[in-house]
C-alpha cells in the first residue's frame, strides 16, 4: 500500500490518526523534548505522544506552540496515570494535562494502565470530556482481552484505540484480532524494543534484502499489522530514519518471517500486575 507519513487510520467516530507518531517517554522536559518534537514536526511527523507521568507535557506544548504547523493539523495524545485514575480525579488530572500542555483539546486521551476496580469510573470521565469535545477520541493503553471485555459491558462509548506493547517478541495475536473486531485501533509502544530489536538476526536478514534498517523493517511491519506506531527517540537523524518507512513494502513472507518471531516477551510491566 502506498502511504505517507501524514497518512492513517480513520478511528470509529471519524477522527483521522497518524500511522506514525514520535513518542517522547523518557525525553527530558525542556530543551530536549521541546527539540525532539520540533525535529519530528520538522521531518513530517503530525503525531506526538506524551503522557502525565512523563513529566514533559509543558516542553511538549511550548513545542507545537512554536513549531510552525497549526494545531489543528497535529495530533497529541496524553494519559491518565494510576494515581489519578477516578472518575473525579481523573477529570482535575485531565485539565492538569491540558493546563501543562497549553491547549484547550487533545486529539487522544488515554487511561495509562488497567488499574482494577478504578478504570471502569475513570472511563466514564473520558466519556464525559468526549462530550465536551475537550478530547476528539478517547481511548485506552495496556489493557488485555478481559480487561476491554469488562469496561466495554458498562461503557456508553466504545474505547477508540488500545496502546499496548507490540514487537516481534510480543506480538498478541488474539488481542489485535479482539481490537480489530471491535473496531478498536491497536497502536504500539516500544515498537524497536528498548534498542533490542538489533538483536533480532532474522529481522537483519529481510533489512538487508530491502536495503533498509531493522529499525524501518520493524515499524513498516507495525504499519502493514495494522497497528499505529511511535517510536521514542531524541535524535533528529533517527526520528529522520524512523520516518524512512513510506517508500517501500515488506512481501508476505517478510511479514510471516518476522510474525514467527513472537515468543510473549514483554520488555515492559504485565498490565495483569499493575501495583504502581
Amino acid at each position: 500500500m502506498t502511504l505517507t507519513i501524514q497518512d492513517g487510520p480513520t478511528l470509529r467516530n471519524g477522527v483521522a490518526m497518524p500511522w506514525l507518531g514520535l513518542g517522547v517517554f523518557k525525553a527530558s522536559e525542556g530543551g530536549e523534548v521541546e527539540a525532539a518534537v520540533k525535529a519530528a514536526v520538522d521531518v513530517g511527523y503530525r503525531a506526538i505522544d506524551t503522557a502525565s507521568i512523563y513529566l514533559n507535557e509543558a516542553g511538549v506544548g511550548r513545542a507545537v506552540s512554536e513549531c510552525g504547523v497549526p494545531r489543528e493539523q497535529l495530533f497529541i495524545t496524553t494519559k491518565l496515570w494510576n494515581a489519578d485514575q477516578g472518575y473525579d480525579s481523573a477529570l482535575r488530572a485531565f485539565d492538569a494535562s491540558l493546563e501543562r500542555l497549553g491547549m484547550d483539546y487533545v486529539d487522544l486521551y488515554l487511561i495509562h494502565w488497567p488499574v482494577k476496580g478504578r478504570y471502569k469510573d475513570s472511563w466514564r470521565a473520558l466519556e464525559r470530556i468526549h462530550g465536551e469535545g475537550r478530547a476528539r477520541a478517547i481511548g485506552v493503553s495496556n489493557f488485555l482481552v478481559h480487561h476491554l471485555e469488562n469496561l466495554m459491558g458498562n461503557a456508553s462509548i466504545m474505547p477508540m484505540v488500545n496502546q499496548v506493547e507490540f514487537h516481534p517478541r510480543l506480538v498478541q495475536p488474539q488481542l489485535l484480532e479482539f481490537c480489530k473486531r471491535h473496531h478498536i485501533q491497536p497502536e504500539a509502544w516500544s515498537p524497536l524494543m528498548q534498542g533490542k530489536i538489533l538483536d533480532l538476526r532474522e529481522v537483519a536478514a529481510i533489512a538487508s534484502r530491502h536495503g533498509r534498517t531493522i529499525s524501518q523493517v520493524v515499524l513498516r511491519w507495525n504499519i502493514q499489522k495494522g497497528v499505529v506506531t511511535i517510536p521514542k527517540s531524541v535524535r533528529r537523524e533517527r526520528i529522520e530514519e524512523n520516518a524512512q518507512i513510506f517508500d517501500f513494502e515488506l512481501t508476505e513472507e517478510d511479514m510471516q518471517q518476522i510474525d514467527a518471531l513472537d515468543r510473549n516477551e514483554r520488555i515492559g510491566p504485565d498490565p495483569d500486575n499493575v501495583n504502581f
